[in-house]
Formats: C-alpha cells, structure tokens, sequence
C-alpha cells in the first residue's frame, strides 16, 4: 500500500480482453508490489453488470457489489486512478446471450422482455436498460479524452508497415447519407441561462392534445448547450430503398454502418429499418407469423433464423425462400464472416461504424462478399452528421492512393466526453415517438426550449454539453497544442446548430489562455478532414479537437491507417477533479479473438493498449504519493515496451506461434531486465536481479511451454463469465514462468 493509502483500480470486462487480464495482472501485481502499490480489480463486464443489477433473483454467494456504481462516485475523487479495458457495450442479442449462460450457472436472472406487457416485465427491462448499449463510459469518463499514438507504436510502424490495400480513381465505392429528415438537418440547439435552468422536462403532444411525458424530470444548469432534433421514419425508409436500389444498379456491396452497441436507443431501431427494407417482402409477407414468435428486425437476420426454426420444416422452407428471392433481387451484402454466410445484418452489434469503416478505407475501400472475395461497397451511414468525415477520407485516397504507414504523419486528438457530453449521453433522452405531433423540452417555468414536430416511428433525441467540460476541453487542447507545436483544429462546423453554439464558447475561452505562436483553428468536419489527410500525407502530425462521437470515429479511423489498429492508441482521461483515467484501446475485434481461443487455445489479442496505459496510470501515482519507485517502473516499462516492439514480441494470428500469453512473458523479462540496468534504484535492481537472470535463462523453456498447449479446443467454463480457475490454469500454464513470478 502506498503512503496515502492509494491503489490503482484495474477494470475486469470482458472476450478477449478478460482472458488476456488472467496472464498480465498477476505479473503487473507482482511488479507493482515491490513498489508499495496496491491493484484492486472491479468487475464491470456485462455478465457482472447484469448479476449486480438483479440482486432480488440471486443468492447470497452469487450477488457481487454494482462496481459500475462504485466507479461513478471514484471518478469524482481526486485519487482516483482507474485503468479500463474495452467492455462490451451490450446489444440486445449480446444480453439474450449472456443471461442465457449465467441462468445456465444457476443465476435465476429473469428473461429479458422485448415487449414488456406487465408492470414486473416494465420494471426488469428498465433494469436492462442500465446495462445496455454504453452503460459504462458516460459513468467513468468524468473527464476529457486526449487520445495518441505512443511514439515507440508509431516508430514501429514506420519500421514494419501493415499492408494497406490498392486505391483506384475508378473505385465506385462511396458513402450514402441522408439529404434531409436526419439528426443533423433537424438540430436546433440553445444555451441555457439564469432564467431557464432548472428541471426541464421532455412531452409529447398529440394532435388530440393529449399529452405523454417522455422524461419527467430533466435537470439543466446555466452555460450547458441543449440540442433536439428527430429523425423521420418515413425518410429514412425512403433513403434506405433508394441506396438498395443504387447499390444493385451499381453492381457494388450494400453494408449499412451504425453503432448500435453506443447508441443503444436510436441505432438498433435504424438497423431494424435498414433489415426490414432489404427484406421487405419477407417482413410484410409473414408479420403475423414474426409477431407470434417475437421476432424484431432491430435484432438483426441472425435471430429471425434462431427463432422460425420452432416452425414446421415447410413453414421454415417457405421463409428461407422468401428470404433468399430477396437476395437474388437486392445488391449483394457485405459479410462479417463469408465463410459462416454471416452478412452485415445478422446481428446489429456486428458491424459497429468506428471500427468498420477504416478498416475498409484500409483495405482499398471495399468489403468481404458473399464469396469470400473483396468488392466495391456502398456505405450506407443514415445520419449526416459525421458521414462526410469518411466520403472526404475516401476522395483522398482515390485521388492520392493509399496512405504509406511508412511515411504518413500522426492525427492526435483532444475530445470532449466530459459528463455525458453530446450524443453518447443523449440515451435517456432519445425516443421512438408513438402517434403524430410534437416533442416539447419544457422549463420549470413551463417556457418551451426546444420543439420538434414528430410522426409516428420517427426518432427524436435531446443532448446536453455542460459548460466546465467546455472550459476543461479548450484547456487541454491549448496544453497540448503548447506540448507539441503541431497544428490545432476544432473539427466544429458554424453551421450546425450545436457547432454554432459549441464555437461562440470556443472563441471565449480560448482568451483565457496564452495561444501566442500557436496555430489553432475551427473548421467544419468536412473541410477538416481534408486539412489533416493533407497534413499526414506529407508525413507531418495535426491535433484534431472534436466532440464525442467524432473523438470516437477519429481515434479509430486515422490509427488503423496509421499503425493498423486503434488498440495501440494511448488513451488518457485527465479526470476533472483530479484523478486519472487511462483507457486500453478499442475491443472490436475480441468476439472473434475468443472463437479462435476456444477451438484451437490460441488468443491473438494484443495487450499493447494495457502495457501502454500502465506507465501513465504509474506515473500519475508516483507523483500524486511521492513514490520514486512507481516512477521508475512506469520508465522501464516504456522501455520494455519499445524492446517488446523491436524484438517482435506481439501476438501471432496463428495458432502454434506465439501468442497473448507468450507477449506477457516477453513483456515481463525485458521489463525485469530494464529495472536491473537502471541505476537511480540499487533496492530495485537488487529485487529484479533473480527474476531477470531466471527468465532470461529459461526463456526458450518458457517458450515451448506456452506453445505446448495450443492446437486443440479449451473449455474455461463460459463466455461471458468463464470459470476463474480454468480460465487462469488456461492463461498461466507455464509452470516455470508462474515459479519464478511467485518467487519475486
């Protein structure tokens, strides 16, 4: 224990990044040890996220304390020093599945109610609710992001480039989004005063007059930015047949991109549209039979065939040919797995927008088809908000050719999410309007602050931006900005409503700073994404300063191009009352690094974001308790890293090479070998001598003893909460590696 009784907070979630927790934590508590430091772990994954919200349906020994909950009051103290990994950000089927598993283990969880008819069933979906979609960043991320690709990652890179795919000036490939009825087009947005603050509320009013209040009690303080807007149903729907239509006259893929895990209200019922257009012969054809069975298009294809396979063999034939005319008539869609005959509407937490999309900009800017081949691919992104950051992206590289890993420049990002900042707080506040009228936000006072007219299946969705988020977000962008003299741009357009009164506070804050010789500037998205692919072309850096969702989008889009991964990324979130968050990169890929897992014992998932996060969280101690020797582990752990990278120690893709445990291992004697030939601390080389000399010695043993269990299926007792003791004997099974860390 440190002398202020500080510990750091090491998050457990889930897939890939769990297992990987199995083998690296018991090596960083053993390092960290020696330095006096506690690592206390909190579960927040979504099986310990479901077991802490239904404590009345468990007994005594299953319940577990909410460390959601714990973590939302921890953030707001100064000492808080918090690493989290990637949790799944739960999806309907994604819930299904996982109370599916734990009633399995004997958790009598109740079902999860699709269409809650009962008082009891309305009472445990919204106790679902809480864990759905991300249920778990606007809790933690009380702070800013400022968000980079470590130097060591970037200089690999450079040295070892990823392959990139081929560009043409003839790819049809190209972006589709709403002209008009979308989020953005239909924002309005004001800045509350003295006068309007209070508890708000949201209402619909019907053209009866009847009135149905959506959200009873809304609580708005002065300088926060409030915003509406509504998506309409019926435009959608039209879009959505019109790209079918183009992408099946083009002779391109159709794939529709959304974050329907972040976006947990508005995107799933989007997705629902986008299945129920493609299929709409199937839907209207059999409606009767679907309603029966439950089936919901917002849930994707995947569980259309799970669920008519308790209809007679005829009645399934009958479907599935329904359902293969409209294959035969519609534009081929992209894949998620063209082996498995899995398309980009089985399941709405699939295909998830920040991470598919540069992948496939990556990758020349096509998708996977049906026959496992790539092909020109119409990107199908509804709302207009963001869409044209990724057109832009595309023209570049039509007009440029790929992006040479070699020689491109690094786009940095300071993001604003501070408080449930924009969209990614706006759940609670987002709608499926249910009858014709208008959606009012109403003051205390009763004064109409927002008002949007509505029809029946239209979307509307509220968001807040509190003002000291603002002040914080403009503060770390002129800090960083100074650090590095690169050039500055607030990604804001002046005319979107929200810009428009995001840029006024802009404009006034920043002359509360020094910005003598330091170039920032505020472009619109578009224009802005044009400016930094120009920058890193030239192999130049940029700062781009953007708010929630594009932070997301960006710290994802431009480190795939730029290191092929976004889990590489260094991800700090100085907290706004102190305290340090220090995130561990993207889990996009981890469903499939766990499948891998199971069948052949081999997890490719690369801890690189966790070995990166460290150092900071370390440092951030060592200088909050005055404790030299977390210090000095935090710099021999950088340079352990950059020895990792060098020697090429990360993860093989393939089975009976080296893998997530093999990484630690490396990770572990470089890391033990940089603190015996450091000379600031004669104690600390004298405890790290043994380990160093014992792992150096067997390191060929050690080796062989990781790659001995690969290449047949491993049972750890479960998905989405594997069983402790096998999925440790799993991650650990070199016993000359687990003595000689015992021995420290």
């Amino acid at each position: 224990m440190t002398q202020s009784n500080e510990k750091i907070i090491y998050t457990r979630v889930d897939e890939a990044p769990r297992l990987a927790t199995y083998s690296l934590l018991p090596i960083v508590k053993k390092f960290t040890e020696v330095a006096g430091i506690e690592i206390e772990t909190k579960d927040i994954s979504l099986a310990g996220r479901i077991i802490a919200n239904f404590p009345q349906y468990l007994t005594e020994e299953q319940r577990q304390p909410n460390a959601l909950e714990e973590l939302g009051e921890l953030v707001l103290q100064p000492e808080a020093n918090i690493i989290k990994l990637p949790n799944i950000s739960a999806s309907i089927p994604q819930i299904k599945a996982a109370v599916k598993e734990l009633q399995e283990k004997g958790y009598k969880i109740p079902d999860y109610p699709e269409d809650p008819q009962t008082d009891e069933e309305k009472k445990i979906q919204k106790t679902f609710n809480i864990v759905k979609g991300s249920a778990v960043n606007p809790v933690v991320r009380m702070g800013n992001s400022d968000r980079r690709v470590p130097t060591p990652v970037k200089n690999y890179a450079k040295k070892n480039p990823h392959s990139m795919g081929k560009w043409t000036k003839e790819s049809k490939s190209h972006v589709a989004t709403m002209k008009a009825g979308d989020l953005r087009t239909t924002e309005i947005s004001k800045t509350i005063t003295e006068q309007t603050a209070g508890n708000s509320r949201i209402e619909f009013i019907d053209t009866t007059g009847k009135k149905t209040v959506l959200l009873g009690k809304l609580p708005l303080i002065p300088g926060e930015i409030i915003d509406a807007s509504a998506m309409s149903k019926n435009a959608l729907r039209t879009f959505l047949e019109e790209q079918v239509k183009d992408a099946k006259e083009k002779e391109i893929l159709f794939s529709i991109h959304l974050k329907a895990t972040m976006m947990k209200v508005s995107d799933p019922i989007i997705f629902g549209h986008v299945v129920s257009v493609y299929f709409k012969e199937v839907f209207e054809k059999h409606a009767e039979t679907f309603k029966q069975l439950g089936i919901s298009p917002n849930n994707g294809l995947g569980e259309l065939y799970a669920k008519i396979k308790s209809l007679s063999s005829e009645k399934q034939k009958e479907i599935n040919d329904d359902i293969d005319a409209c294959y035969s008539k519609n534009p081929k869609l992209a894949m998620v797995n063209s082996d498995k005959g899995i398309t980009n509407l089985h399941v709405p937490s699939d295909v998830i927008i920040d991470a598919s999309m540069p992948a496939a900009i990556r990758n020349g800017g096509q998708m996977w088809g049906p026959d496992g081949k790539a092909y020109d691919t119409k990107f199908v992104i509804p709302d207009s908000s963001y869409a044209g950051v990724f057109q832009k992206t595309i023209d570049f590289c039509k007009e440029h050719g790929a992006f040479n890993p070699s020689t491109m420049g690094s786009v940095q990002n300071i993001g604003l999410m501070a408080q449930k900042a924009e969209e990614y707080g706006s759940h609670n506040k987002t709608f499926e309007i249910h009858g014709q009228g208008v959606v009012q936000v109403l003051s205390e006072s009763n004064e109409v602050l927002l008002e949007r007219k509505v029809e029946d299946g239209d979307l509307f969705r509220m968001c807040q931006t509190k003002d000291l988020p603002v002040q914080d977000w403009v503060k770390l962008t002129v800090n960083r900005a100074r650090t590095t003299g690169f050039p500055t741009v607030f990604w804001l357009d002046e005319n979107r409503a929200h810009d428009a009164e995001l840029i006024k506070k802009v404009n006034v804050y920043l002359k509360d700073h020094d910005t003598t010789g330091l170039d920032i500037k505020i472009m619109a998205p578009d224009d802005a994404t044009q400016n930094a692919c120009e920058i890193i072309h030239q192999g130049k850096d940029a700062i781009a300063v953007t708010g929630n969702v594009l932070r997301d989008y960006l710290t994802d889009l431009f480190p795939i191009l730029e290191v092929g991964t976004s889990a590489k990324m260094l991800s700090i979130v100085p907290l706004m009352n102190g305290g340090g968050l220090f995130e561990t990169g993207a889990g996009g890929s981890a469903p499939k690094h766990v499948q891998q897992f199971m069948a052949e014992n081999h997890l490719r998932w690369d801890s690189l974001g966790e070995f990166m996060a460290l150092p900071g969280s370390l440092t951030h101690i060592g200088k909050r308790t005055n404790n030299p020797k977390a210090l000095l582990l935090s710099e021999t752990l950088d340079k352990a890293v950059e020895k990792y990278l060098d020697n090429n120690r990360s993860p093989s893709r393939k089975v009976n090479e080296i893998d997530n445990r093999g990484s630690h291992f490396y990770l572990a004697m470089y890391w033990a070998q940089e603190l015996v030939s450091q000379t600031k601390d004669e104690e600390m080389k004298n405890k790290f001598t043994n380990l160093a000399k014992t792992l150096a010695e067997n390191e060929s043993k050690i080796a062989n003893e990781l790659l001995a269990v690969q290449g047949k299926p491993i049972d750890i007792g479960g998905y989405y909460k594997p069983v402790e003791e096998l999925a440790i004997k799993a991650m650990c099974p070199s016993e000359t590696f687990n003595n000689a860390l015992d021995a420290l």
